[in-house]
């Protein structure tokens, strides 16, 4: 193994190689920082990063380990938080001036979590402005003329620069998969309520979900169990057995998955040289994959999104909207008095509607596939830094719960990253994971 470039090790490797002392924690994060040193200053990744505190966490964990302490599984690995989520030691901002400075009194679920395993906070990851669609200030990392999408900008995009091997961000829309597959790193949604959101901005308690960012499968399945569990403060969450990820992900599964391809009635909206790549990839799968029309059209299932999304994003946000409407962007503004329109009636209607659709997704999966097939984004990461992308080929994942992973294993006709994305059944996360592994071992295979 090359130690020369550390900021390149995986969270497995790093995890066991300082765990095993080959290397201390203080190395990985002095490497990661001077990655940090030498390419963000063209792709702006961080909203908040303090190069000796992340180095004194560094050398707290060195010497637990010195002492003999027990370790926790990604014990002195550095990890980058989206801004929108909670730490004590460092601001949380949101993407917002309304909310420049603050500081909150404790961490966020997910970040007590990785304290615990022994995980080292690197900083703050740039979001979109109160993690909507109104760009930040990053930048794609395989061409800074293009978006990273969003709204976990800096969290793709540190850890496909090589800046942090893992990182967590959020999605109520397509704010993991879209990023993950523009910036070309594995992104991983969890089922809906495998993570907790204490202490993180709300947007909408029905469609919000934690995001994984990481350069490998077996990092997402690493990060995947130490934030997954119950937290009594998030009533979405419930007490469940834990499930080694990292080891079923690691399995080869009992017979060769059956995939069904989703194009949904947006295929029209998909790029010419993403149609032709996912072609060849179907080709490549031969008789494991078979075409699956859903009973409900992409447009009508986006329409039920948006009203869910609007009317309690328009709810929680209610005191950013009062009290300062004007330092917010034009985007949002209009966004949330679109939400303050939507009716009761419709906001209902279309909460009713989610579990007919998650009853037949699983009918799907029970049936025939082992997972769904389809885009992760209409194609490669757009031109230009005035939008994050379309991610309409992410929010019947996110309206379902359901888990969806986006897959790095294409390119467009740009050379930019094309992204697949996998979505499997409800609570599925990792036999998810195993399916999504076996699919890039095919793909690298062929």
């Amino acid at each position: 193994m090359d130690l020369t470039n550390l900021y390149a090790v995986s969270a497995v490797d790093g995890a066991r190689l300082i765990r095993d002392g080959v290397v201390s924690s203080e190395q990985v994060v002095q490497a990661c920082l001077e990655r940090v040193l030498a390419v963000d200053k063209d792709v702006q990744a961080w909203a908040f990063l303090d190069p000796e505190h992340a180095l004194a966490q560094a050398r707290a964990a060195d010497e637990r380990r010195m002492s003999g302490q027990p370790l926790g599984p990604l014990h002195g690995v550095p990890v980058g938080i989206k801004d929108i989520i909670d730490t004590a030691d460092m601001p949380t901002a949101h993407g917002s001036p309304l909310y420049a400075g603050r500081t909150p009194s404790r961490d966020a679920a997910v970040v007590a979590r990785l304290r615990a395993a022994g995980a080292v906070i690197m900083g703050k990851t740039v979001t979109t402005e109160l993690a909507n669609r109104a760009p930040g200030k990053t930048r794609n990392p395989h061409h800074p003329g293009h978006t990273p999408g969003g709204s976990s900008s800096g969290s793709a995009a540190a850890v496909a620069a090589g800046m942090v091997p893992l990182a967590l961000g959020s999605q109520t829309g397509g704010s993991t998969i879209r990023p993950a597959a523009y910036c070309g790193v594995y992104g991983l949604k969890p089922t809906h309520g495998l993570v907790p959101r204490t202490a993180m901005l709300q947007l909408s308690r029905s469609l919000d979900h934690v995001g994984l960012f990481a350069r490998s499968i077996d990092d997402l399945a690493l990060l995947l169990e130490q934030v997954a569990g119950h937290d009594e403060p998030d009533p979405d969450t419930r007490p469940r057995a834990r499930v080694p990820y990292g080891s079923v992900a690691a399995e080869p599964p009992p017979l060769p998955p059956m995939f069904g391809l989703v194009k949904t009635s947006r295929w029209s909206e998909v790029d010419a040289d993403a149609r032709d790549a996912f072609d060849e990839l179907t080709t490549a799968l031969g008789d494991r994959v078979e075409a699956v029309e859903l009973s409900v059209p992409a447009e009508t299932t986006a329409a039920w999104h948006q009203d869910i999304l609007d009317a309690e994003m328009a709810r929680n946000l209610e005191r950013e909207w009062t009290t300062g409407r004007d330092r917010l962007s034009a985007w949002l503004r209009a966004r949330l008095e679109r939400g303050r329109q939507v009716s009761a009636v419709d906001y209902l209607r279309a909460r009713a509607r989610v579990p007919e659709l998650q009853a037949s997704f699983a009918e799907l999966f029970e049936q025939r596939y082992d997972a769904l097939l389809t885009p992760a984004a209409a194609g490669t990461a757009p031109a230009g830094l005035e939008s994050t992308g379309d991610p309409a080929f992410c929010t019947l994942w996110t309206l379902t719960g359901l888990p969806a992973i986006s897959l790095p294993i294409m390119r467009g006709a740009n050379g930019l990253p094309l992204g697949v994305q996998l979505v499997g059944p409800r609570e599925g996360d990792a036999r998810l994971l195993r399916t999504a592994r076996w699919l890039v071992a095919h793909v690298a295979g062929q």
